[in-house]
This record gives structure tokens, sequence and C-alpha cells, in this order.
């Protein structure tokens, strides 16, 4: 992986968007969406190449292989086969949580969500005419936690009957352990609370930290579930890749492939097919390279940033969870200080929901260069305060 070399338009970004999001575009460095700024996978890209070049794009079926290289994949990395399950292509995370959703809750009801969270869960709640019932996470000295008394309370209450598990967790980087995903299947278990584990950064746990799939450390509860997985954060093809939807429990899996019958979300690309299938079963290293990438950029990160700046314990993903409390900063304070003094685009922690109040998500999956100009400029900006 070439630092250095990369693609044209890796840190391309529509200025529109910037002065939607930002205020402004000029001089601001973007490091907010939650994809890598590198080359992709070689594999990848001669795959693609090579498909684009049979200039013939018409309907193809999706062949049984590119399922089996993701479960190929999946035993080799993690110890996790697919056994009792079922694997249904979707077009994206939101889709799945979307139909999941409608499946099991009802309008009025509660769907629970640990904020911080990933920006798209709670407008999927809300669209859906369901009410977040929140399971805040607690932070403290060793990053942070989940508060399962007061999950036990949420699952307790009969109205909540849906809980979406983001597992590894965008924005805060943990990797959950097998003890604390254990204690929520039980909790889930014990008051008929149906899971959708969001597991699309599975591949992304730094070392000594591993991912374990919520299905295996679920799998003596009784716990209703399904899992989202794919690879798009993996192998950075979030824009050409569908995503996967995998269950044990039949009806999850009915209920979504009648969705798709009824809503035609099957329709098949056939270059995304072609950078799946490289991905899964050619561009291992290439996944290994990223991961140490970010380990050394959090390094670079965590090692440069002025006092009262830190960075929070990280244990996956390629997404830096930025604490800035300690300037002092009102949400709309800091989020001018980071454009106007910091010059950057980073997502503002409370987008994540209100416990991100004087936090910001950084991606740190770029060139190391990158991270040390980021680094420069949140030192120069806290100088200049």
């Amino acid at each position: 992986m070439e630092q250095l070399d990369l693609p044209a338009g890796a840190l391309a970004t529509n200025p529109g968007r910037l002065e939607q999001h930002f205020g402004h575009a000029e001089g601001l460095l973007p490091l907010w969406i939650a994809e890598p700024y590198l080359p992709l996978a070689p594999a990848i890209t001669e795959a693609v190449t090579a498909r684009a070049g049979q200039e013939w794009y018409g309907y193809e079926s999706r062949p049984e292989r590119l399922i089996a290289a993701f479960w190929e994949w999946m035993a080799t990395r993690h110890g996790w086969d697919d056994t009792g399950l079922e694997t249904t292509v979707s077009p994206s995370v939101g889709t799945s949580i979307g139909v999941l959703i409608d499946a099991f809750s009802v309008e009025g009801g509660g769907v629970i969500l640990q904020p911080p969270v990933f920006t798209d869960f709670k407008p999927l709640v809300v669209r859906a005419d369901r009410k977040p019932a929140r399971n805040s996470l607690a932070l403290g000295d060793g990053g942070y936690r989940m508060n399962l008394d007061h999950l036990e309370e949420l699952a307790a209450e009969p109205a909540n009957t849906a809980m979406i598990l983001c597992n590894p967790h965008n924005p805060v980087g943990r990797a959950w352990t097998r003890d604390e995903l254990a204690d929520v299947a039980r909790i889930c278990a014990d008051n008929d609370v149906f899971v959708i584990a969001d597991e699309i950064h599975a591949d992304l746990a730094l070392d000594p930290h591993r991912f374990t799939p919520f299905a295996t450390a679920a799998a003596e509860t009784g716990v209703r579930w399904a899992a989202i997985h794919g690879p798009i954060k993996t192998f950075g093809v979030a824009g050409l890749c569908d995503t996967l939807l995998v269950s044990s429990d039949e009806e999850a899996t009915a209920t979504f492939r009648a969705a798709s019958s009824r809503w035609h979300l099957s329709r098949n690309n056939v270059v995304g097919m072609a950078a799946f299938e490289a991905g899964y079963r050619s561009s291992a290293d290439w996944v290994d390279k990223l991961r140490q990438l970010t380990a050394t950029n959090l390094d670079v990160l965590r090692d440069g940033l002025p006092d009262p700046l830190s960075v929070v314990d990280m244990q996956a993903t390629y997404l830096a969870w930025l604490d800035l409390r300690g300037l002092g900063l009102e949400v709309p304070e800091l989020a001018h200080w980071l454009t106007d003094s910091a010059r950057l685009a980073l997502s503002p922690g409370h987008w994540f929901g209100r416990e991100g109040a004087g936090f910001a998500r950084m991606t740190i999956a770029v060139p190391t260069p990158l991270i040390e100009e980021a680094v420069e400029r949140l030192n120069d900006a806290a100088m200049s305060r």
C-alpha cells in the first residue's frame, strides 16, 4: 500500500456537500466520510477493469461462489461459518435495518440505540414512526462501556421490541468482547427483543483486539437476531458493492426476501460483483496493510495532539473519536473552531447524538502525511486560542 500514491479523486469531495455540512469548502482537509482515502486493493482494480473491458453490462445472475467467498473469508479470519444460517444480498446497511425495523417493531414502539452511534440509525427509526430508546454508552478511563443495567430496564419495557447493535462500534471504536455481547444477547432474549447487529466494520479490528460475531456470542441464549455484513468498509467499495444480511431466524430471512422481491432490491451490478469476489478471494494482504496503516496513524494522532485534545481508546474501525471537550466550547463554537481555525472537515460529535457533543470523528485510513497535516492544523488552532 503506497501511502503517497493516491488515485485520482481519492480526496475529491463535492464542494457543494462541504458547503452544505461545514459552511464553506475553501482550504478544508476533508476527513469526515467513513471510507479509506487510499488506492484500492490491486485485485479489485484488476477485476473491475477486466469486467468493464468485456463491454457487456446486461442482466447477470449472482453466482453462488460469491457468497461462498464471503464465508470462506469469515471462517479464515474470524472462525465463523454459515452452519444453520441464511445469507441474503441487500443493497445497503440502511435497507436491511429499515426492513427489519418494520418487521420486528410496531408504529409508536421503541427501538433501542446505543449513542453516540452511526448517524443513520436514528433517522431510520424515526422515519418508520418508531421512537429511539437511548441506552447511552458511558465513557471511562478504559474507553466506552455499555450500561447493561439500563439496557435491561429498556428491554423490559413492552414497547421496545428491537435493538440496533453496532459491532464494532461506529464512531467510538469499541470491539465489543464476547462477554459484553453475550450479556446483550441474554438481556434481549429474556425480553423478546430482536437484535439487528450492524457488523459492517467486522474486518477492521486493530491488534490485539478481535471482532466477535454477535451470532457466536449469542449462540446459547435463544435471542433472535440478524447481522449485516459485506465488503463496503473492508475494501473501500461503498459506492460499488452490495451488503449481506445473515440470520438464523427464519422469519427475518423470509421477511427480508419478501421485501426484496416486492421492491426489486436484488438487481445485480455486474462490476460490483467482480469487485466483491476479488476482495474476499484475493485482498487479504491489502486489508492487513490497511489495519497496520490505521494503527500507525492512530499513534501519530495520539502522540501529536496538543493539550487539552485527545483521542479515545480505539480498538476497531479506521475512525478516530477525538475528545475536544477540554476546549470548553459549545456545540456551535466547536464546529466553527474545527472548520475556521483548524481547517478540518470532520464529523462533529453531535451528529451521532447529544452524547457526542464535544467530540469529532476523523477518518484515519489515509496516507500518514495527511494525519501529520491534520495534527499540525489542530496544534496551530489550539495555540492560537
